[in-house]
């Protein structure tokens, strides 16, 4: 027996050797996994360079030679300013409406009931009944995800987004893709801005004048919209402007914080309505303003609960209401067909059409006379076409013949014929760009398909050019046949899913967890031989209930609801296994105190869910305030207004909680670290972090929180100093791993603690007890041989979980913190503020757990008097490790299957993307993690 023990030590591998290499190949495999299915689940688009010229005019087929038309394109409007189609208006005035839906524009009676909301814009139903020939209600259909910026951005470019646009979009970067403000900027005219911030921030050099107000304070529902007013008016009267920008943000923010069916969200729109009548009767008296067209329009729309971000119904179908203040000679809705008329309120007849947001900017950049954007991929919208009057006038490609033999309406199909063959000229020029340009470019046959019909619609074009008193119906139905069918490949290439590498990355991701699991028993096997024990039918029964509380967790993610409830349900199962192991303790006579401690601390940490949770909620009483980084105190007083202890108590909770924790830090470092120079440096430099981030509460002072920063890493140098040179190799290795993981830990708190704010010192205390609970409840054997304990390392995964909910973080973008960023600083540098948002998401939830988990390991081996081998310890550290980062590949593995599934779900952007995205990433994080503590601790 000795032999056979003694051949086992010399063949069986180290720890380092059968943990350290096979930890960094799943790493690996992870890598490989989650960026395969990214490349097929998150689509990308290839931004292009390039930009329109006025030059590049002479290069298309649709303007005359030179013999035949020395000056192609005369502008009786702007007949200094090259362009390549004649501008057909003189100026455009375009009021953004933030969240407009269309029913706050369309008449009630286009519904089946009447909504408390609807008819409040009756100015604008008034002028589409009464002037149907110069106004027109458009139904304008968005692209998701609909967010503010990033429909900016589409309706600027005329392109379409992609998820990872809106990855990319935080902090709003100045738009560098071709647009039609560049382009109006580029060829000499003047714009004016007013409202909205974030136009200045997409567009910082393109304003003439710009009046930004502040976008995010949700809560203010008058700032931004009142300031559009202030200086609305007085630039209708001046002259010196092209386009006007006014872009107001109350009736967004009624809906976010009282939803549509809400009194101020009525309020708000009969402002607006005010607002746009006296805007009118200024363009009515003003002569300079006869040929000026008028846009009131929606970015987006919202639900009933004032959110947008997704793509369904309610979210996409804003409005467009387009007017002109002088009369056109006939509608051409007849001609197209896409009109819905009903009567309103009045008896008036309204007809209504649809228009695709895509067409946004080359109708504009047509009407302005201006080059199209390179990138954009829209049709110029026929009826907003029809509503200039530029439109509608002979132009040089008639002769006098046809002249004075046309119709109006065979004038205005023959100029719009000029301008969509323009129009389809660039987005075959873009198409080939793009697909030169590209990695991910568009299938061959669409391609060829798309060629065909654009050459076909060309033909036609030609030949109306030789007989140029033919009617353009066919022309006009070619090139509109190849615009739609390009945009409609654009949306399945950008907004469709490769499957083939969506399934080889989650089968890689399978793979790795079958390797894990492999792993796993390996080492488990070799703890049981160096160890000199023998397997338990206990053993097979704790690590199936540990699976089993995983599988039930990451089956849950199956739905979009426990998805949001993620919290609950990691506190439930959490609460589960406490109770079951209270239970067993009673049954047993075996029942100690931190059996009751945990269950009281798991009401805590599902109070402080609840109390992080409300900060998505836009309607609850917790967000009268504004949430930020001492949130926690200010939830009470808001349940308890008019109690004077309930607001004393919750300015000082935070300060008492500080006080506990640095009492309970001194006791365990004291207690733990048996080295007397490293004991007081850890301790000195902890209670300095904690009087520093009382300083920083009481007094806001960036030095306190840059201390804090340095002297933590001052004590994970000292921890790396430590472990390098050996300094503690003398002593027991149970003594050297308490130590060195007590000094990692405390190297990190502090800076945790004061970016998580007011709520950290309760969340940290959570953590601490709670842990402590853990490590307490593991049984007797388990302390006597040493061993890893499945349920234990299940628990410390729930309360991780359970820790980033309590403490105000969801899986969503908007759920990032943005304000620790800057704890400490007030310039922006983009790698520090990134470093410091990321400790704060991810520090309780993952830093601290995974560097705390050798205390499952070495604290219940200290109660026993048995001398531990140290291999033995190394290797049960080893298995925590690896269970550890298995429940979490996991319920990754689960995420991935889940918006793998769900990809056509309405909520696939708003919700599971974003899961998947903070999953993806805090999988990868604890694989780090455990291989950086694989190599520091054993």
């Amino acid at each position: 027996m000795r032999g056979k023990k003694r051949l086992t030590d010399r063949w069986a591998p180290t720890p380092k050797v059968m943990g350290v290499p096979w930890l960094v190949v799943l790493l690996g495999l992870h890598c490989a996994g989650i960026y395969l299915f990214t490349r097929g689940f998150l689509l990308t688009r290839t931004e292009l360079s390039a930009s329109s010229l006025p030059s590049d005019l002479h290069l298309s087929p649709c303007s005359s030679s030179s013999s035949d038309d020395p000056d192609p394109a005369p502008h009786h409007l702007h007949p200094s300013r090259p362009g390549w189609t004649r501008p057909t208006v003189d100026r455009i005035l375009i009021l953004i409406v933030d969240a407009l839906r269309f029913d706050f524009v369309a008449p009630s009676t286009f519904f089946q009931e009447k909504k408390p909301w609807m008819d409040r814009l009756s100015l604008l139903q008034h002028l589409a009944s009464t002037q149907p020939n110069s106004s027109r209600i458009f139904k304008a259909i968005a692209d998701p995800p609909t967010t503010s910026l990033q429909r900016l951005k589409a309706l600027t470019t005329g392109g379409l987004p992609t998820f990872i646009d809106v990855g990319n979009s935080f902090g709003a970067p100045a738009i560098k893709e071709d647009n039609w403000l560049h382009q109006l900027v580029k060829n000499g005219r003047r714009v004016v801005m007013m409202g909205d911030d974030t136009w200045t921030q997409l567009f910082p050099e393109h304003f003439n004048e710009s009046y930004p107000y502040p976008s995010f304070n949700v809560k203010d529902l008058d700032t931004v919209d009142n300031g559009v007013v202030q200086h609305l008016e007085p630039w209708l009267h001046r002259e010196d402007w092209d386009v006007l920008i006014g872009h107001f943000l109350g009736v967004d923010h009624a809906g976010h914080i009282y939803g549509v069916d809400s009194l101020p969200m009525i309020q708000k729109l009969e402002q607006i309505n005010a607002i746009i009548q006296n805007v009118t009767d200024v363009m009515k008296s003003q002569k300079h303003l006869e040929n000026t067209m008028l846009i009131v329009m929606g970015d987006h729309a919202q639900t009933l609960n004032g959110d947008h971000g997704g793509g369904t119904s309610e979210e996409v179908e804003t409005c467009l209401f387009a007017w002109m203040p002088r009369s056109l000679p006939s509608s051409i809705s007849s001609i197209f067909d896409q009109s819905t008329c009903s009567l309103d309120l009045n008896g008036g007849n309204i007809c209504t059409s649809t228009m695709q947001q895509l067409d946004f900017a080359v109708s504009i950049s047509a009407l302005l006379g201006i080059p199209f954007p390179f990138g954009s991929i829209g049709r110029v919208n026929p009826e907003l076409y029809a509503l200039s009057p530029g439109s509608w006038d002979p132009q040089w490609h008639l002769t006098a013949f046809c002249e004075d033999s046309r119709s109006d309406l065979e004038t205005w199909k023959h100029n719009y014929a000029h301008v969509l063959c323009i129009n389809s000229w660039q987005v075959k020029r873009y198409i080939d760009s793009y697909s030169a340009t590209s990695v991910m470019g568009f299938p061959t046959d669409d391609l060829r398909h798309i060629t065909d019909l654009y050459n076909k619609a060309q033909s036609s074009w030609s030949g109306s050019k030789n007989s140029p008193c033919m009617p353009e119906n066919g022309t006009i139905n070619g090139f509109s046949n190849f615009l739609l069918s390009f945009a409609a490949l654009a949306r399945s290439a950008w907004t469709e899913f490769d499957l083939k590498l969506m399934g080889v990355g989650l089968g890689i991701i399978i793979i790795s967890i079958i390797c894990h699991i492999l792993v796993f028993v390996r080492v488990h096997s070799q703890s049981n031989v160096y160890g000199n024990k023998t397997e338990k039918s206990s053993d097979h029964l704790q690590i199936s209930v540990a699976f089993f509380l995983v599988a039930v967790r990451a089956v849950s993610f199956l739905s979009n609801s426990y998805i949001l409830a993620e919290g609950r349900v990691a506190n439930f199962l959490l609460a589960s296994t406490a109770i079951a192991s209270t239970r067993s303790s009673l049954v047993y006579g075996k029942f100690k105190k931190h059996d009751l401690v945990f269950l009281i601390l798991i009401i805590f940490i599902r109070f402080g869910i609840e109390m992080g949770m409300t900060k998505q909620a836009v309607t609850n009483p917790f967000l009268k305030y504004d949430s930020g980084s001492d949130f926690d105190s200010k939830w009470l007083p808001s349940l308890f207004q008019g109690h004077d202890f309930a607001t004393l108590f919750s300015e000082v909770s935070p300060m008492i909680f500080l006080f506990l924790l640095a009492f309970v830090s001194y006791k365990i470092i004291t207690c733990i670290v048996d080295a007397s120079g490293i004991k007081w440096i850890v301790t000195i430099g902890a209670m300095l972090s904690y009087a520093l981030i009382v300083t920083f509460w009481l007094s806001e002072r960036s030095f306190a929180p840059r201390m804090v920063y340095g002297i933590g890493f001052g004590l994970l140098v000292l921890n790396f100093v430590i472990r390098s040179t050996g300094i503690l190799e003398r002593g027991d290795a149970l003594q050297r791993l308490r130590n060195l993981a007590l000094v990692m830990v405390a190297a990190w708190i502090p800076t945790i603690l004061i970016l998580l704010g007011k709520q950290g010192p309760f969340a940290v205390l959570v953590c601490v007890f709670a842990g402590w609970s853990i490590i307490s409840s593991k049984n007797k054997g388990l302390l006597d041989d040493c061993k890893m304990d499945p349920i234990s390392v299940m628990q410390w995964s729930l309360l991780a979980i359970c820790l980033f909910y309590q403490t105000g973080h969801w899986c969503t973008f908007d759920g990032l913190r943005y304000g620790a960023a800057f704890i400490g600083f007030d310039e922006f540098k983009i790698v520090r503020q990134a470093i410091l948002l990321f400790i704060d998401t991810f520090g309780i939830s993952h830093i601290l757990p995974i560097f705390s988990l050798p205390f499952l390991v070495v604290l219940p081996a200290s109660s026993s008097s048995k001398k531990r081998d140290k291999t033995v310890i190394f290797l049960n550290l080893t298995q925590v490790y690896l269970l550890y980062g298995l429940i979490t590949a996991i319920t990754t593995t689960l995420t991935i299957l889940c918006v793998a599934i769900q990809r056509r779900h309405l909520m696939v952007w708003g919700l599971f993307a974003p899961k998947y995205v903070f999953d993806a990433i805090g999988l990868l994080l604890t694989d780090v993690l455990i291989c950086i503590s694989a190599l520091f601790y054993c």
